[in-house]
């Protein structure tokens, strides 16, 4: 996939793992950072478990699960 098609979908997956996370998050631009940087993350904690993921549809759950990790961590951490 190209670099904008995963900008794309990584700023979706922050948008939908900050809505399914509690609260507010860190805002629909952090959110969406995170989303990004969480597609990366999820990506590779897929590929270590032996996981892969097809088309753009696989790529969004994995982006929005490594999303939701990353909220979660930062989250603690900013705590």
């Amino acid at each position: 996939m190209g670099i904008i098609l995963n900008l794309i979908i990584g700023g979706l997956a922050g948008w939908i793992a900050g809505n399914l996370m509690k609260g507010r998050g860190f805002g629909v631009v952090g959110n969406i950072l995170l989303g990004v940087v969480g597609g990366f993350f999820g990506a590779i904690v897929f590929r270590l478990l032996g996981l892969a993921s097809t088309g753009i549809i696989g790529s969004l759950v994995i982006s929005t699960i490594g999303a939701a990790l990353l909220l979660y961590i930062a989250r603690k951490i900013k705590k």
